[in-house]
């Protein structure tokens, strides 16, 4: 799962708990997802790629490009 690459369908955000679609198992399923920098701010449509993983649902996220 870290390292794989996704897209943001909720904004991501201090206090907000964002969420993001990631390809798993020949489909898409959407993850729980918090901004990996402290304060950092992730808008719908943003491509990011998980650097933690927390079973089940939850991943930590930066921007993949930029």
């Amino acid at each position: 799962m870290v390292g794989e690459l996704g897209r943001v369908t909720g904004t991501v955000g201090p206090g907000l708990v964002g969420e993001v679609m990631v390809k798993v198992r020949g489909g898409a399923e959407a993850f729980l997802a918090y901004a990996v920098e402290p304060g950092g701010r992730l808008e719908r449509g943003t491509v990011v790629v998980i650097v933690e993983y927390q079973p089940p649902r939850t991943v930590y996220v930066a921007p993949a490009y930029g």
